[in-house]
């Protein structure tokens, strides 16, 4: 139970940032150094306890990289999904009570194709600073994610929303940010990008890496 706490913590901050940023508080660098910091820091908070995915994409790359039990995938995705919309309703109904929100236009080909990039990087970077045997025990997974996720919403947040996480994304529809007709886009883009970031990490570490014993346990591997 206490890595479920952990995932629906972390999830919560960081859809809270993504509201209370991206909304009322005008624009420019604020909201994407805020998340990315919000996500960085809850990942090495609660790292050791879940592995600190915050994030059904990522813990569905983390399962096909063998280094989540599958019988607490559905747990995880349950957990965060809930963080997120719990977030999103403080923010709505307390901290930005009463303020106006335009939902953004989105074009789907481009949306897609950012979220499903900035998710794979995410992924990728996940899988790579966090769960291989060689940079097993290193101290800057956390810095490495969360900045990705600065980079992408710096990048493509004007085309997509940057939210390259379908817990996230549910945060974002129920703020208004996002039109609900808009969520397949997330959902269909991301969790893609999740499994192909994992198959693609199989590919190219050696076979070593994706054993399930490391001389270190590395941060994502979620306790037994």
């Amino acid at each position: 139970m206490n890595k479920y706490i952990a995932e629906f913590i972390g999830t919560f901050f960081l859809v809270l940032t993504v509201g209370c940023t991206v909304i009322g508080a005008g624009t420019g660098v604020i909201a994407p150094l805020a998340i990315g910091t919000a996500l960085m820091v809850m990942v090495y908070a609660g790292g050791h306890i879940s592995g600190g995915h915050y994030n059904p994409a990522v813990t569905l790359g983390v399962l096909i990289r063998g280094k989540v039990q599958p019988v607490d995938v559905i747990p995880y995705w349950i957990a965060q999904f809930a963080g997120g919309a719990i977030a999103a309703l403080i923010v709505s109904k307390i901290f930005r009570a009463g303020v106006a929100v335009t939902p953004m236009t989105l074009h789907v080909g481009p949306a897609f194709l950012a979220e499903f990039l900035f998710t794979f990087a995410l992924v990728y970077v996940m899988l790579n600073a966090a769960t291989a045997e060689g940079t097993s025990g290193n101290s800057f997974y956390g810095l490495a994610i969360g900045l990705t996720v600065m980079t992408g919403a710096f990048a493509v947040g004007d085309i997509s929303g940057g939210a390259f996480n379908p817990a996230v994304a549910l945060g974002i529809s129920i703020l208004g940010i996002s039109d609900w007709a808009n969520i397949w886009i997330y959902l269909v883009s991301n969790f893609v990008a999740g499994a192909v970031a994992a198959v693609v990490f199989q590919l190219i570490n050696p076979p070593m890496q994706v054993t399930a014993t490391a001389t270190h346990e590395p941060p994502y591997e979620t306790p037994d």
